[in-house]
């Protein structure tokens, strides 16, 4: 709930500051190994955008696959979950964790703009 609600905050506070007076959708990345479970996500965030000017939005979420490399041999893989951090290509331990931990709001869609004036603010 609590990764809900900071969303909103900043979302809200950002439609402030463009003068928006409602937000149509939110786009965040979300990484395997955010320790996020997208459902509970979008749970929580219909509950925290009540009765402000995200109320009514809609989530949207892109996942990010987990990947690390070796720093021995530079093989890339994706980590999995749970996490599988010992190379595949010479079993080394020197993982490098190069994706996945992301959260974050890529953009966001106000919906009080004319349909064909309609921006997205990039974050």
């Amino acid at each position: 709930m609590s990764i809900a609600l900071a969303v909103v905050e900043q979302v809200a506070e950002a439609a402030h500051r463009h003068g928006a007076r409602s937000v149509e959708s939110v786009r965040l990345q979300v990484g395997e190994l955010a320790g996020v479970v997208p459902e509970a996500l979008a749970f929580c965030f219909e509950l925290a955008c009540a009765d402000t000017v995200v109320a009514g939005a809609e989530l949207l979420t892109e996942p990010v696959v987990a990947r690390a490399r070796c720093g021995g041999c530079a093989t890339e893989w994706p980590v999995g979950m749970p996490p599988d951090l010992c190379c595949p290509g010479c079993g080394g331990a020197q993982a490098e964790l190069l994706a996945g931990r992301e959260l974050q709001i890529l953009s966001v869609c106000w919906a009080d703009e004319p349909a064909l004036a309609r921006t997205h603010q990039e974050g």
